[in-house]
């Protein structure tokens, strides 16, 4: 019997040709694939405004040389885009753009502004925010008309001289361009005096944002907004009517409405939605529910109000039922 260093001799030679055939072979290298050159950054025009006015002059279609009366395009105040890269600051680089006009080449994409614009709304906003940040619009991100993708070249001009929005007759128009059913109540026979010129829509809200919801008020509260002119209303009463304190929209209609002092409807009615009119002389305005004969006097005129006229509370010693 052969030793057994020898039989484990043997048997390495026997197994590895078997084991070496069982090992596959290392895995070739791909080659490596040709490095894809970055994109050229775009390229600014070496002129400026002037090289864009040659095209965009007084007869194009945007009657861009108006920015000259703006405060965007004052060189001299170093916060303007006309003091850093002049139409390109708020366009993005238009070299490009500009090269391939005269050469027949098709034209880069450049920003473009407006509620129409081929420019996503996000991108436009982010280009006027990079320098209006602060103060009014510190509330803009959040808000109903970020929401709504509401651009804000959909709201004001940059390049005309005096921003419609900025009036206050103006800016109720352009809010009524999306806001029909408030242009309409603002129409009604009694109403706030938008209309006339002499109230805006921000005098209530705060059209750039705000943390106070999505009617976008002013104040904190309907009724704090309200307060700010009619503080005659805000109390503190000794007697406190309940819906007053609470909210001046149950009862009234903040936009208009065709029932005098813009109540959400005439009085007893208005009334007799929280108070029942079983046992009380002023009864309801139908057909059925008139006393036999003539109305009672108390109907007439004012109705409820005939008697209980501190509506908004009182602090009369006897004014609990705010008869005085």
């Amino acid at each position: 019997m052969a030793p057994a260093r020898v039989r484990l001799a043997l048997l390495a030679v026997l197994c590895l040709p078997a084991f070496a055939q069982e090992r596959a072979p290392p895995p070739t290298p791909a080659p490596a694939e040709a490095a894809v050159p970055p994109a050229a950054a775009p390229a600014f025009t070496p002129k400026g405004a002037d090289t864009c006015l040659k095209c965009h002059d007084e007869d194009s279609k945007v009657p861009v040389l108006a920015i000259f009366k703006t405060p965007h395009g004052q060189r001299s105040d170093a916060r303007t885009p006309f003091a850093k890269l002049q139409c390109e600051s708020c366009h993005g680089a238009g070299g490009d753009h500009a090269k391939n006009l005269r050469t027949g080449e098709p034209r880069p994409h450049i920003r473009d502004f407006g509620q129409h614009a081929a420019s996503p709304v996000e991108d436009q906003n982010g280009a006027c925010l990079t320098c209006h940040q602060g103060g009014k619009r510190i509330g803009w991100h959040g808000s109903a008309h970020e929401a709504g993708s509401v651009p804000c070249a959909g709201c004001h001009q940059v390049h005309v001289a005096q921003d419609s929005v900025v009036s206050e007759s103006g800016e109720a128009a352009v809010c009524a361009t999306c806001h029909a059913r408030q242009r309409a109540e603002h129409n009604s026979a009694f109403a706030h005096p938008v209309r006339q010129g002499k109230m805006s829509c921000s005098g209530c809200h705060a059209v750039h944002g705000t943390s106070l919801g999505p009617s976008l008020l002013a104040q904190p509260g309907v009724n704090e907004t309200c307060f700010s002119c009619h503080a005659d209303k805000r109390g503190p009463f000794l007697w406190e009517h309940a819906p007053a304190a609470e909210d001046c929209t149950l009862c009234h209609r903040p936009h208009g409405s065709n029932h005098r002092a813009m109540l959400d409807r005439q009085a007893p009615l208005l009334c007799q939605q929280c108070h029942s009119p079983v046992g009380h002389p002023s009864v309801a305005y139908t057909p059925g529910g008139l006393p036999s004969g003539a109305p009672s006097a108390f109907l007439l005129g004012n109705s409820c109000t005939n008697c209980h006229s501190q509506v908004h509370g009182s602090n009369h010693p006897s004014g609990a039922q705010l008869l005085r």
